[in-house]
């Protein structure tokens, strides 16, 4: 039977949205800006695909060991998870970043609510994100592991941070296949990654389920951030949802900048099946993962 990637993503992200409604603070309670704030980038439209990513990763560790459906509590580490992607779009929209106006389709949280409460949205996204991840329904070792893991790749070393000042400082320099790989890698695909490890620890994944886990995750991440890069360059900012041709216009280090749009678009297709390779000893109980993956590089926007 073939999976359903498009029912995949509605429950992950009702499953999702659900989770932040109950866990972020109302806009009632005070200080009431900054938790508009908060909720203005956070309900802004997002596929949630890391949280779905940890979803499945659970899933398929469940299915694998014989049991079967989703853990309970698998929707908090999710929001926790988009908490902090949220929390880094916010800083990265801000102008002494990125400088841009538009995300999912809506006002920038800087625009929209003055950087300095953008600013102290996307640091009380980060922290509400911890207080999730510490509350977990999973065993105490388990959480303890997942919180490291996820301050580890959201971190300065080969984590989103670092990632992010990797990638101002490739600005305006002629990108090398190196370089770009190591920016992608850290920006956007460790957060990819430690979903999906994550979720699987979440569910009872061992070290040789980790291991496959972050082979797979990191093969994932890189194409997800190459296809990114091919649609910020291919696609209208209506489509996209974000400002279009940014990267072009930020000098920035892409991947199409080093090998052109037809070999990125290959190299994307290349890297999911390696990632799936890591999956093979799963069999159909990775399915519904490697649906999702599939997904990333084949979306439009």
């Amino acid at each position: 039977m073939q999976t359903d990637v498009n029912q995949i993503l509605r429950e992950g992200v009702e499953r999702t949205d659900e989770a932040l409604e109950r866990l972020l603070p109302p806009v009632t309670q005070a200080p009431a800006s900054i938790h508009g704030a908060m909720r203005h980038s956070v309900f802004a439209g997002g596929k949630r695909l890391r949280p779905v990513l940890a979803m499945e990763a659970a899933r398929t560790m469940r299915t694998a060991h014989g049991g079967a459906g989703l853990p309970e509590g698998i929707e908090d580490l999710g929001a926790a998870i988009e908490m902090l992607h949220t929390y880094s779009l916010i800083h990265d929209d801000l102008p002494a970043l990125d400088n841009d106006d538009l995300r999912r389709g809506k006002p920038t949280c800087h625009v929209a609510f003055g950087e300095a409460i953008a600013i102290l949205a996307g640091d009380a996204l980060q922290t509400q994100a911890y207080v999730t991840l510490a509350k977990l329904k999973c065993a105490a070792e388990r959480a303890v592991k997942i919180v490291g893991q996820i301050a580890e790749a959201t971190g300065t070393v080969e984590g989103m941070i670092g990632g992010q000042v990797l990638d101002l400082e490739g600005e305006h320099t002629r990108p090398t296949a190196e370089s770009v790989a190591a920016i992608h890698r850290a920006k956007t695909g460790a957060l990819i990654r430690v979903s999906i490890v994550a979720g699987g620890v979440y569910a009872g994944a061992d070290a040789e389920d980790t291991r496959r886990l972050t082979e797979f995750g990191t093969k994932a991440g890189l194409a997800f951030q190459i296809v990114d890069d091919v649609l910020d360059m291919t696609q209208d900012s209506e489509h996209l949802g974000k400002t279009a041709g940014k990267d072009v216009a930020s000098d920035k280090a892409t991947w199409p900048a080093v090998f052109g749009i037809e070999q990125s678009k290959k190299d994307a297709a290349r890297l999911i099946a390696e990632a799936f390779a890591a999956l093979e000893a799963y069999g159909g109980a990775a399915e519904g993962l490697k649906a999702v993956a599939r997904y990333l590089v084949e979306r439009t926007h």
